[in-house]
């Protein structure tokens, strides 16, 4: 095909590439006008030549500021129109709304206050622990680091006092119970801001309270919920509160402790203790120790001083006390082993063994750890620790601080410690005995558990303690240490069932406490074991009972 077909758009007559004026028969160069033929720069009019400043009009001709009409001879404001004429604002349609719906504009819920109910529901009618349920719905919710703090101070406020909560309620409500749960349950957070939280101002209380009942589809109840904490407000002055002198109801209601579990208290301390251990609120921290065989006193000295929380030395020797951490689970840290979670009294429990290098130690009821953690890093990695516990999730537990700790001296195994193994008795150097228990010695820490238990739960328990401490105890070798220890406060689970087992195994006897325990506490050990009392000695409230088989 030839040049000029080639660049031929179509069949038609269109001028063909090859015929236009060739490139090169343009106008050259230097045919162009030369630049020099242009006006020089400085052929412009000079600044001289314009016109002078001077020769503008002078701002003092401007109308002066004095010639303005003065302010006496404006229109009076009496002139205006009088409000009574004006339209009155009722006959205007509402902003956004249709007529005659006198919904608030704003009806954007708090999102800590969602979440709160949420928890609150699974924690009081669906027997949810109210630390883990936390957890979950803070993980999923997506929540400012504020909102989570806030919910989980309304959530634990709200648990802990809510038995005076209730009784204030039923002054303005005849009947709490009967509501619908949820409602109910915005009530009584709704009055825990009011009793006991000061940031939050009353009307706003309120009126997140009637948001929220709306937000969950119960429209027809906003106005009771509007009245009732309106009422509240106005008469929280005058509620009529027991006396000391009505005994347990005085106890259950001013310190949200059930009626039967505040008779125990009474008939088991006297009357100004069981006041006390009521009445207990702790600061609220939590508790780390150092990984022995991995980090040194001064080491995790300097790891704490490099992270932003609050850390406090605490009574127990590697005890430190931390305040601020959020998500301390993904801490690099923790992750890495470097540190444990677990309060005093656990340790204490522990340390009580006194085991050394070498030792073949049992810890008979091990789940989730912590003690067993403590032995085997006491143990310098020496030695065996088995670690028994009766659910197969719960020993996952211990695998895994086993590996997060780096301890390679432990032996975990899904076993009830209430059959005995004939195979290794009178094999161990040490055994310890967290025996199942009420727990009412955390109520501080954890308020949900006081509502779970019951009279007859905690017969079962102590039916359950028995039998353990009697085939427990066979495993203990001639010369070895028993460890008793729980996190109650009922002498039922502990100074009468150590009583009790004395009588029936005279080849144990109770010893003295070690010296790493605090003084006051050492002091105060008796014929069955010691008492720790957290209003008393600032800790979590446990027994331990330190026995030899002689």
């Amino acid at each position: 095909m030839d040049q000029e077909k080639k660049f031929t758009r179509s069949q038609g007559d269109r001028k063909s590439y090859g015929e236009k004026k060739p490139y090169g028969e343009k106008k050259s160069f230097g045919d162009r006008k030369p630049y020099g033929d242009k006006k020089p720069y400085g052929e412009k009019k000079s600044f001289g030549d314009k016109k002078p400043f001077g020769d503008k009009k002078p701002f003092g001709d401007k109308k002066p500021y004095s010639d303005k009409k003065e302010f006496g001879e404006r229109k009076p404001f009496g002139e205006c129109k009088p409000f009574g004429e004006r339209k009155p604002y009722g006959d205007k349609k509402p902003f956004g709304r249709p007529a005659g719906d006198s919904r608030p504009q704003n009806n954007q819920v708090s999102g800590g206050r969602k979440v709160a109910l949420e928890v609150l529901t699974d924690v009081l009618h669906k027997d949810g622990y109210a630390s883990l349920v936390l957890d979950q719905k803070l993980t999923g919710a997506n929540l400012p680091q504020v909102e989570k703090r806030f919910c989980t101070n309304l959530v634990y406020s709200t648990v802990e006092n809510l038995i005076r909560i209730d009784f204030a309620l039923s002054g303005f409500l005849d009947d709490v119970e009967s509501l619908e749960k949820r409602v109910r349950d915005i009530l009584r957070m709704s009055a825990c801001q009011l009793m006991y939280m000061d940031r939050v101002p009353s009307s706003a209380v309120v009126d997140e309270a009637v948001k929220l009942t709306r937000h969950i589809g119960m429209e027809s109840m906003t106005g009771l919920v509007n009245a009732v904490l309106r009422n509240l407000i106005r008469g929280l002055p005058d509620i009529k509160w027991p006396t000391p002198d009505e005994g347990a109801r005085y106890l259950s209601i001013m310190f949200s402790v059930p009626y039967w579990l505040a008779q125990k208290l009474m008939d088991a301390y006297d009357p100004e203790t069981a006041r006390k251990i009521c009445a207990y609120r702790g600061e609220h921290f939590m508790t780390l120790r150092r990984n022995k065989t991995m980090v040194s006193q001064q080491q995790f000295e300097q790891i704490l001083e490099k992270k932003v929380w609050n850390a406090q030395k605490g009574k127990v020797l590697d005890a430190w006390h931390v305040q601020g951490a959020s998500e301390i689970a993904r801490d690099a840290d923790y992750l890495g082993g470097h540190f444990s979670i677990e309060g005093e009294s656990s340790m204490l429990a522990a340390e009580a063994l006194q085991v050394k290098n070498g030792m073949q130690v049992l810890d008979c009821c091990a789940a989730p750890g912590g003690k067993t953690a403590y032995l085997a890093e006491t143990m310098s990695g020496t030695g065996r620790v088995y670690a028994w516990d009766v659910h197969e999730h719960r020993v996952a537990l211990i695998r895994a601080m086993m590996k997060r700790l780096h301890l390679e001296n432990i032996r975990p195994a899904v076993r009830d410690a209430c059959v005995l193994r004939e195979d290794i008795e009178g094999q161990m150097d040490a055994v310890l005995l967290d025996a199942p228990c009420s727990g009412l010695g955390v109520m501080d820490d954890k308020p949900d558990l006081k509502y779970r238990v019951s009279k007859e739960s905690v017969e079962e328990l102590t039916g359950i303690q028995e039998k353990l401490l009697e085939t427990c105890c066979k495993y203990v070798k001639k010369g070895g240490t028993l460890v008793y220890s729980t996190c109650s406060l009922l002498p039922e689970e502990n100074g009468l069932q150590i009583e009790k087992f004395l009588k029936n195994h005279p080849e144990f006897k109770i010893m003295s406490l070690p010296e790493c325990f605090p003084e006051s506490i050492r002091e105060r050990n008796g014929e069955h074991g010691v008492q720790i009392l957290p209003h008393l000695d600032g800790l979590e409230g446990f027994f331990i009972a330190r026995m030899k088989r002689v």
